[in-house]
């Protein structure tokens, strides 16, 4: 039995959309198996209930926590004593406790370090509000648990198709608002760090989108771009981070720009978001940057209108997995060749012999 395998977390999402089935069929691949230690924070009621109403081929075992996981095995940590019902395709505050609750037990167990990663199936944002839970959706609730203080950023993500927003769930009304030189650059900066570091880019690209239209025509069309947007760029290249533009949204996912940068900032939700999903939508994989824990989701909702037919594709629930485990090795190995910095090392400049000294100590290290 391999010890080192990685423990992936798995929150079980709105029981009464598509969680359970794109859970279920993603692991019903044994080399899914060799590969993590999957454990869902659920109920074994529930996954019954999901399993024989669609026959998947689910095998799984119940564990008290993730420190009982089994190897080789599906495991269930039991989050609520509750008889809950599943009424699939129907929202309920039923389901949204009891979405909310799995959520809770996962991230507990995060933090006494039972799990590696975290992959959320999808929940019902409105449902899942209450005193607990008064958040736009996942992202912001974690950052405020479990992200020590650290912001986070949301990229949509296929391959090397990497899309972030400045803004996340903001109405459009107050997006205009909400922009500001600062908040860009900090963007900016979580975005080229998750690129070096969680995915291995050694010196990113990123290419950043205007707000107003034909990226404002020079003041016509608005002035963010001008005021806002620009001097944040020059800001942030100054300071060695690549970014180019800004480029008009419209044609710019349309074209092959796209394929000579490693990222695209877009300024809202729907400007990075409505074109991604258009390009990759059945496997795209939402992953949440800047923060400790290594968070991923499918790029899909709750699904209602297929919710409990057997038809869901487990896509991008399976590479929202692959992309956890990825980011995760990437982060270990990022954190190896860190660990023991090579030193200082300095020329005698008094002849021209190039001679190398390595007993001179820099004033800075003392």
């Amino acid at each position: 039995m391999d010890k080192d395998k990685i423990k992936v977390g798995i929150t079980q999402g709105d029981i009464n959309g598509v969680g359970y089935e794109v859970i279920f069929k993603t692991f019903s691949d044994p080399t899914m198996l060799d590969m993590c230690v999957p454990v869902i924070y659920g109920s074994p009621k529930v996954a019954t209930y999901h399993r024989k109403a669609m026959d998947l081929q689910a095998n799984f075992s119940i564990v008290n926590s993730a420190s009982e996981a089994m190897h080789n095995k599906l495991n269930i940590v039991n989050c609520s004593d509750d008889e809950t019902k599943v009424e699939f395709s129907k929202p309920s505050a039923e389901a949204g406790k009891a979405a909310f609750d799995s959520l809770e037990k996962a991230l507990e167990e995060y933090r006494q370090g039972l799990i590696d990663v975290l992959v959320t199936a999808p929940i019902n944002k409105a449902t899942i509000q209450s005193e607990n839970f008064q958040f736009p959706g996942h992202t912001e609730y974690i950052q405020e648990r479990v992200g020590e203080g650290n912001k986070a950023l949301m990229i949509l993500m296929k391959d090397d198709f990497r899309v972030a927003l400045v803004t996340g769930h903001v109405p459009v009304k107050d997006i205009a608002s909400t922009l500001t030189k600062e908040l860009i650059e900090e963007k900016l900066r979580i975005f080229n760090n998750a690129l070096k570091v969680d995915f291995n880019i050694d010196c990113p690209r990123i290419a950043v989108l205007a707000l107003n239209p034909h990226a404002g025509d020079n003041g016509l069309l608005g002035t963010e771009e001008k005021e806002i947007i620009i001097p944040a760029m020059e800001e942030m290249n100054a300071q060695g981070i690549r970014c180019f533009g800004p480029f008009a949204a419209d044609g710019f996912m349309g074209s092959d720009q796209i394929t000579h940068f490693d990222g695209v900032l877009a300024m809202y939700h729907d400007q990075g978001l409505a074109p991604f999903k258009a390009l990759a939508m059945d496997e795209g994989v939402n992953y949440t940057a800047g923060l400790p824990i290594v968070r991923t989701s499918p790029d899909h909702g709750t699904a209602y209108d297929i919710a409990g037919k057997g038809i869901a594709s487990e896509s991008s629930f399976r590479h929202a997995v692959y992309v956890a485990l990825d980011v995760y090795r990437n982060r270990l190995f990022d954190e190896e060749i860190h660990a023991n910095p090579l030193r200082k090392q300095y020329y005698e400049k008094r002849d021209d012999s190039d001679k190398l000294k390595l007993d001179t100590i820099d004033d800075e290290e003392l």
